[in-house]
């Protein structure tokens, strides 16, 4: 396995940046759908940025992830949650640990 660590930061950056810009292009892929797949989301992308940078807020962390206030974003493109949505995401979320 290669080491991660080993990465160019801007290499690294540049597909942060990349996949950011594909999540803000496919806001049909809910976040509990990206959850249920593969144990994160948008908001856990916006909470690794707020944590890398020590002192982001959360809203500031989620407007760079979103491309706008998150508010805005959930209203325009997030609906309610199935119930199987849900069980997909708790036994997604289960292997994360």
């Amino acid at each position: 396995m290669s080491d991660l660590d080993g990465l160019d930061d801007a290499v690294a950056a540049a597909a942060f940046r990349r996949l950011v810009q594909h999540l803000r292009h496919r806001s049909d892929a809910e976040n509990i759908d990206l959850m249920g797949l593969a144990g994160f989301c948008r908001n856990c992308l916006s909470d690794w940025v707020e944590e890398a940078d020590g002192t982001m807020s959360k809203d500031a962390a989620r407007e760079i992830v979103y491309g706008m206030p998150y508010a805005q974003w959930k209203a325009e493109h997030q609906g309610d949650a199935t119930p199987e949505q849900l069980e997909r995401m708790r036994q997604s979320v289960a292997k994360n640990a």
